[in-house]
């Protein structure tokens, strides 16, 4: 569980400045055109560039606009729409924006991305060319441009809308940083869950939106999808060093978290009987630890991927969770049979169940809804072997591990049904 070296493409990291060669790109171009502004997105796999708003002076006319009109530096073009505003959308409409859809198989796509030990992260920067002339809405024509126009903002849904922040415990002298999603129609007069998710190992850094841009393993619960169904608070620790080991022993960094959700807890309107706990590897064994030590704060959690010393986890027994492994799993998926067999012999009921890794999400609720309907506190899956790693990664290190949290995370009906866990 060695801490990943951190690889620095493009000259720079997240957020910093980045210089490119003199004349290769415009920072701005004279008439029509006002401004490009980068659009990410976060995947299993991590953050990507995958959109583009091109700005310009008057409405262009959607239904005229041709994706070939336009040229964006090394990537590849998908599709191409008018909007009212610098976002993308499922249907395009007359409006002041171009946007430029991306595909995210790009091989410079990824903005961050883990490969084997290295982090690599890339600044979101592009450079965008139109190249034909386009109609707009009064009926004017807006000729090409000269040199490419490279972005000079960037606009990262869902992650823009966490808070970041630090706390320093007064009972372990630690401090961290943290990042937080609150409800975007907040009202004090309500009551809300928490939902708390810590990365893996892999993602161990001193630059607080690093578990933002990692997976989908925190941004899942605060997409605007799920928040229509349950509105919650997510919060996400960034972690500058490890806090737990393979030899089942934690830090005090585990007790600084426990104190941090406490006080978020006590500063919002949140439900201490809706309190979840996540995470994925290194973030999954962290969550097994707290709850052991701390029995009586979270109503259920999710496990994605971890292990802890069987001989430890009895006290677990009576606690509600959902866990999911890849039987490709070299160390966790035998631990998490041996601590099933724990918790069945304890006296706790526990679904067992081999999920196919590369279902349909028609296929996973069906999955779902097949183990769900036993009722039991305690569901165990298991992807079968040969069905999570990516063609061409068969033999890599890991993958197996990695791929398990990309899946997971993915399946929605497992953070509806943690929704519907209550100490209550």
């Amino acid at each position: 569980m060695a801490t990943r070296r951190v690889v620095l493409k493009a000259g720079a990291i997240l957020g910093a400045s980045v210089f490119f060669a003199p004349g290769r790109a415009a920072m701005a171009a004279e008439g029509s055109l006002k401004g490009v502004t980068a659009i990410t997105g976060v995947f299993g796999d991590g953050q990507k560039l995958v959109a583009v708003a091109v700005g310009y002076d008057r409405a262009i006319d959607h239904e005229k606009l041709v994706t070939d009109a336009f040229v964006v530096e090394g990537r590849t073009i998908t599709r191409t729409y008018a909007n009212t505003k610098a976002a993308t959308a499922a249907v395009g409409a007359n409006g002041r924006f171009v946007i430029i859809e991306l595909s995210s198989a790009d091989e410079t796509a990824a903005l961050y991305a883990a490969v084997r030990r290295d982090v690599i992260r890339r600044e979101a920067k592009v450079a965008v060319s139109q190249v034909k002339a386009i109609a707009a809405a009064d009926g004017t024509s807006i000729a090409a441009g000269g040199v490419p126009v490279m972005s000079t903002a960037v606009s990262n849904p869902i992650v823009d809308d966490f808070l970041q922040r630090e706390y320093s415990d007064p009972q372990t002298g630690d401090s961290i940083g943290y990042n937080l999603f609150i409800p975007k129609a907040y009202d004090p007069q309500k009551s809300y869950p928490l939902v708390l998710f810590m990365h893996d190992a892999g993602a161990t850094s001193d630059i607080v939106m690093t578990t933002l841009v990692q997976g989908l393993g925190a941004i899942s619960w605060a997409s605007p999808q799920d928040q229509a169904k349950h509105e919650a608070f997510v919060l996400a620790p960034q972690f500058a060093s490890q806090v737990v080991n393979d030899q089942s022993e934690a830090t005090s960094l585990l007790d600084t978290t426990i104190n941090l959700v406490r006080k978020i807890a006590g500063e919002y309107a949140i439900d201490t009987n809706r309190l979840y706990a996540t995470g994925q590897s290194g973030g999954a064994m962290m969550t097994i630890a707290m709850n052991i030590k701390y029995p009586d704060v979270f109503a259920a959690s999710y496990l994605v991927a971890g292990q802890w010393d069987p001989a430890k986890v009895a006290p677990l027994a009576g606690h509600r969770m959902w866990v999911v492994v890849s039987e490709g799993d070299a160390k966790a998926y035998p631990t998490e049979n041996a601590m099933m067999d724990v918790y069945e012999k304890e006296g706790a009921k526990v679904s067992r169940a081999v999920w196919d890794g590369t279902s349909s999400p028609a296929a996973f609720t069906a999955a779902f809804d097949a183990v769900d309907a036993k009722g039991n506190g305690i569901n165990y899956v298991a992807l079968k072997k040969g069905t999570v790693v990516p063609p061409g990664q068969e033999d890599s290190p890991g993958a197996n591990h990695v791929n398990t949290w990309r899946i997971a995370y993915s399946i929605d009906e497992i953070r509806d049904w943690i929704f519907r866990q209550t100490k209550s």
